[in-house]
């Protein structure tokens, strides 16, 4: 016969619970549907992030410069090096080859002496510290052995040098791969950026750009500001003919630039030598602490570190490359973002 038992109700600690997790996912449905979305960053917002990362960028850029001229620098000094040791092989190989000659004219004669078989066939150092040998052998023979003793000793310390500078340029190579990704790095956020921004934003921006462009360059002409030198005009000029040229990062002209790959080529154009970071570029010449004392074509620093230069336009202006996404252009220093340092009059 079939049983019909009652069905177990649940207990009511159990129905309590359930009731409260019920309660719990209902009130969470309600927050999730009531919530507001996320509010797209404003174009403002996302030029001052995207500036940041700029100049985030210009900083390692600077860095990546400076890694890159030492490392061209070493390869210079490490083919140098190279050139000497093979050179001073060849001297000492002459200088064996003319002590060999003169032992096989000995050895023709029978007369060679075992002081000199002693030199052929031991290491010329461990030859000469037996100085009760010498007398053994010409004064001739002497003067060469001293000559393949101190040509050898260079030839050792020219290859540890070497060998020095290599290490050092593996670690400069390696140091030099770390700040182009870290560039790349903040480039490709500000460009993430930017890509959020409509077509109508970016177009303001661009625009806004152009503006403060175009004041800058109308107070920087306005003015009557002298150049420092022949020199300083003519940087000045050839930096003036490369406005709306790009600006890329570790670029040195003539087609694109960066910050110190601008006015490093400009002074190249007036035939001075400058060099190649802009933290290097700040130690050359006399400074100059006042704005109201620059001179058009003095070189002008910016932010603690350094890391940014131009060249002075006169009125406040600066004629320079700005950063990523920027042209060859003037600007007032008011808006560089980063204090004023000091000039350099070259």
């Amino acid at each position: 016969m079939a049983s019909h038992r009652r069905p177990k109700q649940p207990s009511r600690a159990r129905v309590t619970v359930l009731s409260t997790a019920a309660a719990a996912a209902v009130a969470l449905g309600s927050q999730a549907a009531n919530a507001a979305p996320s509010e797209k960053p404003s174009k403002d917002e996302v030029k001052a992030k995207v500036d940041k990362l700029y100049e985030e960028a210009e900083q390692a850029t600077e860095k990546y410069n400076g890694a890159k001229e030492k490392q061209e620098k070493l390869q210079k000094e490490i083919s140098t090096i190279q050139d000497n040791v093979a050179r001073g092989q060849e001297e000492l190989n002459e200088l064996r080859d003319s002590i060999g000659l003169a032992a096989a004219a000995q050895y023709r004669t029978g007369t060679i002496d075992s002081s000199l078989q002693l030199f052929l066939s031991s290491d010329p150092d461990d030859y000469l510290d037996k100085a009760s040998t010498l007398d053994q052998l010409s004064s001739q023979q002497v003067e060469a052995l001293k000559k393949i003793q101190e040509k050898q000793r260079e030839l050792a310390q020219e290859r540890a040098e070497a060998a020095d500078k290599l290490k050092d340029l593996a670690s400069t190579r390696t140091e030099l791969g770390k700040k182009k990704k870290e560039v790349q790095g903040k480039l490709a956020a500000a460009q993430k950026l930017l890509n959020s921004l409509t077509a109508k934003e970016k177009a303001e921006l661009a625009a806004e750009q152009a503006r403060a462009s175009r004041t800058s360059e109308r107070d920087a002409l306005s003015d009557d500001v002298p150049p420092g030198s022949g020199r300083a005009a003519a940087a000045f000029a050839a930096a003036q003919s490369k406005i709306g040229s790009p600006y890329v990062y570790g670029a040195t002209g003539p087609s694109s630039f960066d910050c110190s790959g601008l006015t490093s080529w400009a002074y190249a154009q007036a035939g001075v030598s400058i060099p190649r970071t802009s933290e290097a570029q700040s130690q050359i010449g006399t400074r100059i602490y006042s704005v109201k004392d620059l001179k058009v074509g003095d070189l002008v620093f910016f932010f603690n570190d350094l890391h940014h230069v131009g060249l002075y336009a006169g009125n406040g202006q600066v004629l320079h490359a700005p950063r990523t996404g920027t042209v060859v252009r003037y600007e007032s220093m008011s808006t560089i973002g980063g204090p004023f340092m000091w000039g350099v009059r070259v």
